[in-house]
């Protein structure tokens, strides 16, 4: 039974369920959506407006074999409808909306969805998600999830995240802070991070990373196993990388520094700058063969240069061309520390390279 309650321009329905059914949702004119989990055995929904007063008949609450479908098919009007649901704490989820934010808390079960714009809020799921926006911000907090969330244009942001679940969006930054793969997953997946144009900043990925920006900085401040980096436009920054790196911008600053043991795993480095600095810092001990490759163009003279914590053989070659650039001259630097394990490489033009022993 649906139990019903009208107010003027709010409109309050319910409906008895049982724990971890399915609630679907469809609002035809788009509107705000918020679901919370609460310690219940029903389903509520109010939808309230500033603008002309809600019809009954328009919002429809209807109970299913899979558990509850909402329906919403009247005019949103100039003021907008929200929508305010609570659901049983585990329930799944299931939510279409012609354009809206949507924002949901405290649900454990399986949550989909897409909005045709709007911004999405998560926070204290667990479970999994698979959520879409054609245009908006995503923010997941504090959750436990596997799956993914993607936007066309707009920022991500994921804090607090454990579980092997992916954002990506089309055109904005990429935050990841304390986002950690599931604890005992024998096959935890690398991140991956893929933007048409913004900054990606991860804090932590224990997995490794693959990350790619069509134009912004990269920033990640402790990886483990691999980084692979790469940006058409902007400066890439590794703070600390217990593994190998591969590394390129078509203009920008590089700067990595590689800690944890330096006896273990495969720690080859490619670094790459279509202009700028590079810096690269090694532990003390690392089996490296070195090539460092450096390209002046004419109106630079001898501004930049290779500098080495390292004994390397450095000579300077005449005008070449490479990749459709003209220099004036290359200069590169080739060395062997201990027996030369790992293939160290770098590559920059006009601008200096710094190659350091940690201390």
């Amino acid at each position: 039974m649906v139990a019903l309650n009208v107010q003027g321009q709010t409109v309050k329905k319910e409906v008895p369920v049982t724990a971890g059914q399915t609630l679907e949702i469809d609002i035809k004119s788009g509107g705000s959506i918020e679901i919370t989990g609460m310690k219940q055995l029903r389903v509520e929904i109010q939808a309230e407006t500033e603008g002309s007063p809600i019809k009954n008949e328009d919002l429809k609450l209807e109970k299913t074999e899979t558990g509850v479908h909402i329906q919403y098919s009247g005019s949103t009007g100039k003021k907008g409808v929200d929508f305010k649901v609570t659901v049983p704490e585990k329930f799944n989820l299931d939510i279409k909306t012609a354009g809206g934010d949507v924002r949901i808390t405290g649900v454990e079960g399986t949550i989909k969805g897409k909005t045709m714009g709007g911004d999405l809020d998560f926070s204290k799921l667990k479970g999994t998600i698979d959520f879409k926006t054609m245009g908006g911000e995503i923010v997941l907090k504090d959750s436990d999830l596997d799956g993914r969330v993607k936007t066309m244009g707009g920022r991500v942001l994921l804090e607090n995240v454990s579980g092997d679940v992916e954002g990506s969006t089309m055109g904005g930054n990429v935050v990841y802070n304390n986002v950690k793969s599931r604890d005992g997953k024998s096959n935890s997946e690398e991140t991956r991070i893929s933007t048409m144009g913004g900054d990606i900043n991860i804090s932590e990925a224990l997995n490794g990373a693959d990350v790619h920006t069509m134009g912004g900085q990269i920033r990640v401040r402790s990886a483990r196993q691999f980084i692979k980096a790469k940006t058409m436009g902007g400066e890439i920054k590794i703070d600390s990388i217990d593994g190998w790196v591969e590394a390129t911008t078509m203009g920008g600053d590089v700067e990595v520094s590689m800690t944890g043991n330096p006896e273990q795993g495969d720690r080859h480095v490619s670094l790459t700058s279509m202009g700028g600095d590079v810096t690269l810092t090694v532990p003390d001990g690392l089996s490296m063969d070195i090539q460092i490759e450096l390209g002046l163009s004419k109106d630079q003279g001898d501004k930049y240069k290779i500098y080495s914590d390292f004994d390397l053989k450095q000579s300077v070659g005449d005008k070449f061309e490479d990749e459709g650039h003209n220099f004036k001259k290359v200069i590169t630097a080739s060395g062997t520390v201990k027996d030369g394990k790992h293939k160290i490489k770098i590559k920059t033009i006009n601008g200096n390279v710094y190659l350091k022993k940690s201390k």
